[in-house]
């Protein structure tokens, strides 16, 4: 409380003296005990009443002790119990949980990490994929303002994500102890360190694959790559390696001669006495089709979303993109299965005869350069308003949209689009993907629409600025290819000229063993409405052992999906049925046997070294746990910290105040009243 206050409550108390003595001793004369006890009361009241309007507070300061928190994230990837470590694991956690110095010094949290980062429930080591760059980014957010020493109990093999290696004061500023887990030993071993192929190729051409082979060992070394496909050998390749030259990039093409899904082999010839022969081999498939889809992206202005479209349809080997102006699209031979006309300008004219001509499907995309005297009168589905004022729109998903199934990407938090001010009108009935929205408030009016009219698809989208909502998308996912496949779906869309269903299922043709494997479906009613109340089920079966799986969908946003990512390998086909209604949709998938986490023979120890020695901490052994208790225990750096909170608190509650008043008055007015004063 500081002194001007101190200064007024003086003052207070003699303004309030003065007026109780004013009122029952200088003007009435008297000095009974009855006026001294009036006077007192009413020194009380007005006391009170200045204190209300003083409010005088004083600050309150409280201690107390903080220990440093010591994070433990564990490795639940199936590559520990590949390497036998899961008795070792359970007996660091149990020693951690029964320490009383750790205990003490620390608050000990337990996470596990696979693919993401969770709090430690339960250890299954039965996790598909083991990504440490995410644990790393997930803990620094949880722990960027404090002190936390992080023991890391892992075999250091990594098989998704960034490189974990630079995650140390880059990504996590904390002092990293691991526990190795697994055998260090050095043994000789071949293994497929990498195989790239494209998921697609085209009937009756030849589609590239590289391998990357490495050996680890001492000696000279040969093997024989061998390519089947069923039992028939496709290629066969004879390999040398030494110490000098440990690895080998083997660049092959093979033919594309059978429409579908087409399983391949690639296996090393296992050496004498090789302890892990699983990483030997690597299975993969190729879907070849027959026909490719060609898209002309027609522009007679410079702009960044060309490269974005052009981008986003070429991040699928089925589609080609092609960037013209109108006067090459009229002088060029090129087949294309559908056309993006580009803010139309008078240049478009023929461009729309000839695509009124080949019958062609269409994406037009509207914005700020737009000739839009031009558009209103070469086309009659839809008319703008002509005020040569530009306006911002952003989106808000459709979640009733029929035709095709579309993932909410976060388009409200996508950034703006800019077009002419004013609605479109259209004049054919359409089915919106994405309404406009100002200022949070979303209108009735489409953003992105699709519309068939004579036998034709055509897609508008009223704006440009499109590559800002790529970007976008990569900065929230760290991967362009959630945008790239909603492009994908809209140019699929305008290939094909097949009747909308109203039930779509989105899936792909083969899946890797460690993928993922999430089918999704949508379902509409007779008005295509989306359904959120169907039951829709997943009956699989697997083609070589005749097995038989159903499986329910689960609605999820604006889709339904299901999860069958504990599939073991092999030929599936399956029907998608809705419950009630006839109607369905089959289909075949693919779910090749491979297993990254089992490519592994020994721990990565160098990289676990590296990752202790840029974060100031040590790398340790499973059977030296002792030493990293003691060297964490003893570290200066981790103290329990004294600090203190300072509260402004009033120094009399104002409800006691209250009281106060309200009680020496009605004792004033009681006593006065008895003694008839009044």
């Amino acid at each position: 409380m500081n002194d001007i206050t101190i200064l007024y409550i003086i003052i207070a108390g003699i303004i309030a003296l003065l007026v109780a003595l004013f009122q029952y001793i200088y003007k009435s004369k008297k000095r009974t005990k009855t006026h001294i006890f009036l006077a007192f009361l009413r020194f009380i009241t007005v006391f009170s009443v200045l204190l209300l309007l003083i409010n005088p507070k004083f600050e309150k300061v409280t201690y107390y002790n903080e220990k440093p928190n010591l994070v433990v994230a564990i490795d639940n990837s199936e590559s520990v119990s590949y390497l036998q470590q899961e008795e070792n694991v359970e007996n660091i956690i149990s020693a951690l949980k029964s320490d009383e110095t750790l205990n003490s010094n620390f608050n000990v949290e337990y996470y596990s990490f696979g693919k993401q980062l969770q709090p430690l429930d339960s250890l299954s080591f039965n996790e598909k994929q083991s990504d440490m760059s995410v644990a790393f980014k997930r803990l620094s957010e949880v722990y960027s303002n404090s002190i936390a020493p992080t023991i890391l109990i892992t075999d250091g093999n990594q098989t998704y994500g960034n490189d974990y290696e630079y995650a140390p004061n880059r990504v996590y500023n904390q002092p990293i102890y691991p526990i190795v887990l697994g055998d260090t030993t050095k043994y000789k071993d071949l293994k497929i360190q990498q195989l790239n192929v494209n998921k697609y190729a085209y009937l009756k051409n030849r589609f590239p694959i590289e391998i990357i082979a490495v050996y680890d060992g001492n000696g000279k070394t040969t093997t024989q790559l061998k390519i089947s496909s069923g039992n028939v050998l496709v290629h066969s390749e004879h390999l040398e390696f030494n110490p000098e030259n440990t690895s080998r990039i083997i660049q092959l093409t093979l033919p594309a001669n059978r429409v579908g899904v087409n399983n391949y082999k690639a296996e090393l010839t296992a050496l004498e006495g090789e302890k892990n022969t699983v990483n030997n081999y690597k299975n993969f498939a190729v879907e070849v089709i027959d026909q490719k889809n060609n898209v002309a992206i027609i522009s007679d202005i410079v702009h960044p979303d060309l490269g974005a479209l052009k981008k986003a349809i070429e991040s699928n080997e089925q589609r080609s993109a092609t960037i013209l102006t109108a006067k090459d699209f009229l002088s060029t031979n090129q087949d294309f299965q559908s056309v993006i006309l580009y803010q139309p300008t008078i240049s478009f004219k023929l461009v729309y005869d000839e695509i009124e001509k080949r019958k062609l499907n269409s994406f037009v995309i509207l914005g700020s350069k737009t000739n839009w005297t031009f558009l209103n009168s070469v086309q009659s589905f839809y008319q703008q308003k002509i005020t040569r004022q530009t306006e911002d729109f952003q989106p808000a998903l459709n979640p009733n949209y029929a035709t095709f199934i579309i993932e909410d990407l976060g388009f409200f938090d996508f950034p703006p689009l800019q077009s002419e001010f004013g609605p479109l009108t259209f004049t054919v009935p359409i089915d919106p993907i994405l309404f406009k929205t100002i200022n949070g408030t979303q209108l009735k009016e489409p953003l992105l629409a699709t519309f068939e009219t004579g036998g034709q698809r055509q897609a508008v989208l009223i704006g440009e600025g499109i590559w800002r909502w790529r970007a976008q998308s990569f900065l929230e996912a760290q991967s362009f290819q959630k945008f790239d496949d909603f492009m994908g779906k809209l140019i699929q869309y305008l290939s094909t000229n097949q009747h909308k269903s109203r039930l779509n299922v989105d899936y792909e043709s083969f899946y890797n063993g460690n993928d993922d494997l999430k089918i999704t479906a949508q379902f509409f009613n007779k008005n295509y409405e989306f359904d959120s109340n169907a039951s829709i089920t997943i009956s699989l079966k697997n083609q070589e052992t005749n097995e038989a799986f159903s499986f329910p969908f689960v609605l999820k946003n604006t889709n339904y999906q299901v999860d069958l990512s504990g599939l073991a390998p092999g030929q599936y086909s399956f029907t998608v049925k809705v419950e009630n209604e006839n109607i369905s949709k089959q289909g075949e998938l693919r779910v090749l046997d491979y297993n990254v986490e089992q490519q592994f023979l020994n721990a990565n120890n160098q990289k676990l070294k590296s990752i202790a020695l840029a974060s100031n901490g040590k790398s340790f052994f499973h059977s030296q746990f002792t030493e990293l208790v003691s060297l964490i225990s003893s570290d200066s750096r981790y103290q329990t910290l004294q600090k203190s909170t300072k509260k402004i608190v009033s120094l009399i509650d104002w409800k006691y105040l209250l009281g106060l008043i309200v009680l020496s008055l009605s004792l004033e007015w009681f006593i006065r009243k008895y003694k008839g004063l009044i």
